[in-house]
């Protein structure tokens, strides 16, 4: 027989007489301690066995705070005998506090069909649970009836009135609600302008803070804080210096909070140094304001002094832990983002899809499909798989890890796409020179009813360009304009400039240049500039370095491009007088690196390196492999050395580069079958592209390169550029 889960109140005849009233003390005590939805329903048994039906409320506020109790909790409601209004509003209050506020309207009908009693104090917390769940219709009913009882020119429901309409976006019903209110407190102040700042309305939010002058009510801490908090997240300065100025017209006392929502909102809209000097008057120092420091220093692009910051933070946070992910992330230091993030995981805290998305982003941008793989499978273990914002960042992820396929299987899953997907997996197929699917994908997407956006375009521009296909180029940003509307930005016309440059139509480009309605910036000129060194075209090249360097007087590239230029024609002077601008303006020439995955860790190599504990054993498979492949016809192409050596010198040199390096560690370390991938931080020169595929050949491997621009899938001495790139 299955033992009782309850104890069963005494009985005894030495307590007869005060039985009834010792039962309730004993099931009141009972149900605010059952641990358990079994447990209450014993007690539920013992209540009606017993016939203590005035205590079916209590059993019932205790139900709602088991999961999936709601059809038990509505089935006692429909029992429980008419309460006192005050134990009415105390079921809303609770109902309306919990997980799903909605729920609060299923129970508020039952409770109306029960006749339950309703006052003035019913309504605020109804109209906070349509708040809450964002249920405009439900919140209009509430308010339909509030004006039925006459209870609409209550002020706590016309606040709470406020809050709901402005928090479901529809503010102009919040202001007549509010502009009607014959007396306004300071939450309700708050509560009208919290609702512009949801919207960002700031010209409103001034207005208010105006008008409030000449009522009754001071602004207060919280009204700032919220105003301050709305800058912070839409990064608007402006507003926000006048509220820092009211702060101080006012001479309010900056308590912790405030002066926290101060900093976060210097930080986030980029004034660090302004930021910085509040940080640093604050005492002591709390977490909010230091997570604003860290955030704001990673967005700067300062992520040594964000991180010197976060270091000293004892407790940190998911937000702390995330600006400092996302600031590694977005800078030249994906691998310590990823290295940040496995400490987060360490101290116990849970990643969110914010975390995980600039996570997905340091992948992509290190490339290491390995460390990707392990980051996908996390994203599925930790549910956030079918969110459509981690999925496209998936397929951009895998794209730019040099995993095609991968990246097709994901979009292939989804169940749902919009145009970031779409235009995510075109973009990916251009990348790696995939053209043909890049203009399937983009005329199904069309089929579908996704129109395409700017974005997309640069990705379909970008795939013609780099298959030298200018007339569907041409034709594709027609249809842009003259179809979806859409007005050419910068990055169009610079993918049309590269589509005439790489297909040797170099005055179409130039002519493009100088008839575009706005100012070509860098990109534009360096494009017509790198068109100009493949073709050899130098005067044209000269000139358009010389804008280049106009736009950014210490732009590497345009001064290596004249330097380069000058020496293929022997000027050894010009050549100098470059150089020595170069050293006294301390320019120099990003130099070539290359990094290659290997058991689970990222191997670098400069050119020329010789720092790697291995690298006895690299040069003498370079050697190796040179000699292999000159027998398969390898000659070293010398011509992209552009300094004043001997023949042998410049073969020696080009030998070195960092590509090629990783390459032959690549084959000491790689699995026999496996695919080696590198990535360059430059672009592929053209005697290092020979040397992969004729390697790819020799060795029977699939080498697989990502530059600056693309991927190169070298295979069976043949490459997916097809030799234009």
């Amino acid at each position: 027989m299955a033992q009782s889960l309850l104890p069963v109140p005494a009985t005894s005849s030495a307590t007869a007489s005060s039985g009834p009233f010792r039962h309730q003390h004993n099931y009141a005590h009972l149900i605010s301690t059952a641990a358990t939805f079994p447990q209450l329903k014993q007690i539920h048994t013992q209540i009606l066995k017993h016939q203590h039906h005035h205590l079916l409320f209590h059993l019932l506020l205790s139900s709602l705070s088991f999961p999936c109790s709601n059809t038990y909790s509505l089935s006692l409601l429909s029992a429980v005998p008419t309460p006192a209004p005050n134990l009415s509003n105390k079921l809303i209050k609770h109902l309306s506090r919990s997980n799903d506020p909605l729920i609060t309207f299923f129970f508020f009908r039952t409770m109306q069909n029960k006749a339950f009693p309703v006052d003035r104090y019913s309504f605020p917390p109804l109209l906070k649970a349509a708040s809450k769940s964002m249920a405009l219709s439900e919140g209009k009913m509430i308010h339909g009836l509030a004006s039925k009882m006459g209870f609409d020119f209550d002020p706590f429901v016309e606040t709470a009135l406020v809050g709901m309409y402005g928090t479901c976006g529809h503010i102009s019903e919040a202001r007549l609600v509010f502009d009607k209110m014959s007396y306004r407190d300071v939450v309700t102040w708050n509560t009208m302008i919290e609702g512009y700042c949801q919207l960002g309305l700031f010209d409103n939010v001034v207005a208010l803070l105006e008008d409030m002058k000449s009522s009754d009510a001071e602004p207060d801490e919280r009204i700032y804080t919220t105003i301050l908090s709305a800058c912070a997240r839409v990064g608007n300065l402006d507003v926000g210096k006048i509220v820092h100025g009211l702060i101080d017209e006012h001479k309010l006392v900056i308590d912790s909070y405030l002066h926290s929502a101060l900093i976060n909102m210097y930080a986030s809209c980029g004034a660090m140094d302004v930021a910085r000097c509040l940080y640093d008057k604050l005492n002591p120092v709390n977490i909010v304001a230091s997570t604003a420091m860290v955030s704001g220093y990673s967005e700067a692009g300062n992520v040594e002094a964000a991180r010197l910051i976060f270091d000293k933070i004892i407790d940190k946070d998911l937000v702390s832990w995330s600006a400092m992910i996302s600031g590694y992330a977005e800078s030249d230091a994906p691998g310590e983002s990823l290295r940040i993030f496995h400490d987060m995981i360490k101290s116990g805290v849970k990643p969110d899809q914010v975390t995980m998305l600039s996570v997905i982003s340091a992948c992509a941008r290190l490339g290491a499909l390995d460390q990707a793989k392990r980051i996908h499978l996390l994203v599925d273990d930790m549910g956030f798989g079918k969110a459509l914002p981690i999925n496209n960042a998936l397929i951009d992820m895998y794209a730019k890890c040099g995993y095609l396929l991968a990246a097709k299987e994901v979009f292939d899953r989804m169940s749902r796409k919009n145009v970031i997907s779409w235009t995510s997996m075109i973009s990916a197929f251009a990348i790696h020179g995939d053209v043909d699917d890049a203009m399937n994908y983009f005329n199904h997407m069309k089929r579908e009813g996704v129109e395409p956006n700017w974005v997309t375009f640069v990705g379909v521009l970008y795939a013609c360009s780099h298959a030298g296909l200018v007339e569907d180029g041409r034709k594709v940003f027609e249809l842009m304009v003259n179809e979806y509307g859409i007005t050419p930005k910068l990055e169009h016309y610079g993918c049309m400039v590269d589509l005439y440059g790489r297909a040797n139509r170099l005055r179409d480009a130039l002519e493009l240049v100088e008839t575009m309605p706005m100012a070509p910036n860098v990109i534009i000129w360096g494009s017509l500039m790198a068109a100009c060194r493949i073709h050899g075209e130098f005067e044209l090249g000269e000139f358009a370095a010389k804008r280049v360097l106009e736009l950014d007087p210490e732009h590497d590239g345009a001064h290596v491009f004249l330097s380069n230029t000058y020496a293929k024609e022997k000027r050894w002077g010009d050549v100098g007088e470059v150089r020595q601008f170069m050293k006294h303006k301390g320019i120099s020439k990003e130099r070539g690196c290359s990094t290659i995955e290997m058991d689970g860790r990222i191997h670098e190599f400069l050119t020329a390196d010789k720092s790697h504990k291995e690298t006895v054993q690299i040069y003498d498979k370079l050697d190796e492999v040179v000699d292999k492949i000159k027998r398969a016809g390898y000659v070293p192409n010398t011509s992209c050395v552009m300094v004043d050596l001997d023949e042998d010198e410049k073969g020696e040199a080009v030998l070195w580069h960092s590509e090629k390096l990783a390459f032959c560690y690549g084959l000491i370390r790689g699995e026999r079958d496996s695919c080696i991938r590198i990535i360059k931080n430059l672009r592929i020169c053209q005697d290092c592209h020979n040397f992969m595929k004729l390697s790819s050949k020799v060795f029977d491997k699939e080498i697989v390169v990502r530059d600056r621009t693309r991927f190169h899938h070298c295979k069976d001495g043949q490459c997916s550029c097809r030799d234009y790139w």
